[in-house]
């Protein structure tokens, strides 16, 4: 997938910029698709066009209307017809003749008229634009939480993120704004150029001589400006990294006492984006004294050419009013279209982001399942047969290979291994979060793939070592294990979890921010709470992933208690670091490189003279 380049915000975060694409039958085909989410609104889409033509004509009467009054308040101009409706529209448009007030009172109707036109063009494409946008972002927010682990593995999330807010923002801007101009500015060209050449062939044909040099002169110079101004915010993110590079490794920066260079790096990449502003403001100034020269010459000359046309007898005062404001219409539609042309790029390459993800194979989820709701019931009974296995970013690494483990309802399972052994990847593919490349995972004797996702894993409760909280208060973060559970039954489960007593003592108790990623909590607390998470869930099946290995000895002793209420009459896999923590297992396994080399009880492989004893006689030489 095309990304954009990034930036950095004005908040000082990255953001990415919408990609741009070739515009082509393919890319709008991708456009036209999305824009499918128009058709339930339909009818206001089709109202708000018919209100941006009508808009745009009655904007184009203005200046009619003031050419008709300037020729009113000429000398002679409004004798030789009198006054009204009636008898003006006998006569062709160019000699009709209106008094001063008649003319003013048109005006004020044109305008009251362009008011209504414009309010319900900008009301009903906002609407609609809005409201096929929050369909939009609903579809692509549920496709990618459908995907598969393997999925954001691959994906950054700062990326996901941008498609979600960035992307589907550029395609709501499209519909809401740029497609409006867009057609308004066809419309107002089209009844501008008529106007022109009915107002004087000989003028029309002059000014648009002209306009198009301006025009490619102006598209040159703006895309040299735009690439000028992309460096210029290269440059700029390139210092905002070292800003947060320095700030983030602040102590590093200290001990080595390298303030002194990481000014000068930064002042360095500053004043190359100071270098790089300066040599594009020669080219603004440039390019907007042609604009000035060029425009305002044009305007001259045209009236030159007018005023000779008057003196004449060909054209009238009004007439070239008429004339001069049309073609300021006709030039400004000109130069719009460039950045509209720019700006539809930039949609395309948003829309061709955007189906990618609607096209992705996402798990099968059946949402009327989650949360509460089960069409199974596990015992508990958990089997892998000759599972072997390598993550997709790196097929050529076997991870698992020929792993053969089973755990009956209600035994606690440990797995210990050196790091990398492969134990997480266990604890991954229980939950089905991958698939294994070779063997199979039973659950009461099925293959794990005859049960639904949402089935399986809302019997499954999972404990990792880095628990992840949500910026939410304590009592919603504890209640994600069941959204729908009751205040005691949040309190239970506290308690059971040992997180009760220092949630009392908190001022707004279950009720206090947690603040983001849990930072208010410490990682003992976090774990108790991840702990009620999990026995407010009521798993039948339970995966501790080193749960207990960054705590301190009384957080641990805490933690562990809970973890053992957690882990009563059901199949646990406990990924252990610390040794200790799991001597009461049901059965130990060992995994060394992708294979099971040591099964067994604490006691038996004690005696087995193994790696589990030299780990285990590694950590008690380390705690004494």
């Amino acid at each position: 997938m095309a990304r954009g380049r990034s930036n950095y915000n004005s908040n000082g975060k990255l953001s990415e910029e919408s990609p741009k694409a070739k515009i082509n039958k393919e890319t709008l085909k991708e456009a036209l698709v999305l824009f499918a989410y128009l058709k339930p609104y339909r009818a206001k889409f089709i109202l708000s066009l018919i209100f941006i033509a009508l808009s745009a004509l009655s904007t184009s009467l203005f200046p009619f209307l003031l050419g008709k009054m300037i020729d009113a308040a000429a000398p002679g101009g409004a004798a030789s017809m009198p006054s009204g409706f009636s008898s003006g529209f006998t006569l062709g448009l160019k000699e009709i003749r209106w008094g001063l007030n008649t003319t003013l009172m048109l005006i004020f109707l044109q305008l009251t008229f362009q008011t209504i036109f414009s309010f319900m063009r900008v009301y009903l494409l906002t609407e609609v634009g809005e409201r096929s946008l929050a369909d939009m972002r609903k579809d692509v927010y549920a496709k990618l939480l459908s995907m598969p682990m393997t999925y954001f593995t691959e994906k950054r999330v700062g990326e996901l993120s941008s498609r979600i807010s960035s992307d589907l923002s550029q395609i709501q801007d499209a519909i809401s704004f740029t497609l409006a101009e867009f057609l308004r500015g066809i419309f107002t060209l089209v009844i501008g150029l008529v106007f022109i050449f009915w107002i004087s062939t000989k003028l029309a044909l002059i000014m648009l001589a002209v306009v198009p040099v301006i025009a490619v002169l102006a598209v040159v110079f703006g895309m040299r400006i735009r690439k000028m101004s992309r460096k210029a915010q290269d440059q700029l993110a390139e210092s905002g990294t070292i800003v947060n590079e320095t700030f983030q490794g602040i102590s590093i920066v200290k001990a080595f006492t390298s303030e002194v260079f990481e000014i000068k790096r930064y002042v360095k990449s500053i004043y190359a984006v100071v270098d790089i502003a300066i040599s594009n403001a020669r080219y603004r100034g440039a390019f907007i004294s042609f604009m000035i020269f060029s425009v305002f010459g044009a305007i001259s000359f045209v009236m030159w050419y007018g005023a000779n046309m008057i003196q004449t007898g060909e054209l009238t005062m009004g007439s070239l009013t008429m004339f001069v404001i049309f073609s300021v219409f006709v030039g400004g539609t000109f130069a719009g279209f460039a950045e509209m042309f720019s700006q539809l790029q930039k949609t395309l390459g948003a829309t061709q982001s955007i189906r990618e993800i609607l096209r992705g194979k996402g798990e099968t989820i059946d949402i009327s399942e989650y949360p509460g709701h089960q069409s199974i019931t596990l015992k508990g009974n958990v089997r892998l047969d000759g599972v072997a296995f390598a993550y997709p970013s790196r097929p050529d690494v076997q991870v698992l290979k020929n792993i053969t483990l089973e755990a009956k309802s209600g035994e606690q399972i440990a797995l210990v291994g050196t790091s990398g052994a492969g134990k997480s990847t266990i604890a991954s593919l229980l939950l089905r979060f991958y698939e294994p490349t070779a063997g199979q995972i039973y659950f009461d004797e099925q293959e794990a793939g005859r049960y639904a996702l949402t089935a399986l894993r809302s019997q499954m409760a999972f404990v990792p070592q880095d628990v992840m909280l949500f910026g939410g208060t304590i009592k919603e973060n504890i209640a994600y294990g069941k959204p729908n559970a009751s205040d005691e039954e949040i309190m239970e489960a506290a308690r059971k979890a040992n997180a009760h007593e220092f949630i009392d003592r908190f001022p707004e108790k279950y009720e206090t921010i947690v603040g983001e990623r849990g930072v208010k909590l410490s990682g003992g607390q976090r774990q108790r709470i991840a702990i009620a998470r999990a026995i407010l869930r009521n798993p039948v099946i339970l995966i501790l992933d080193e749960a207990t290995s960054s705590l301190d000895s009384e957080s641990e002793q805490l933690v562990q208690e809970a973890l053992e209420n957690l882990m009563k009459n059901r199949t646990s896999f406990v990924i252990a670091h610390r040794l200790s923590t799991i001597r009461n297992a049901h059965k130990i396994i060992v995994i060394e490189r992708g294979v099971v080399t040591e099964t067994g009880s604490h006691d038996e492989l004690m005696q087995a003279n193994g790696l589990y004893r030299k780990l285990n006689e590694m950590q008690f030489e380390f705690t004494t």
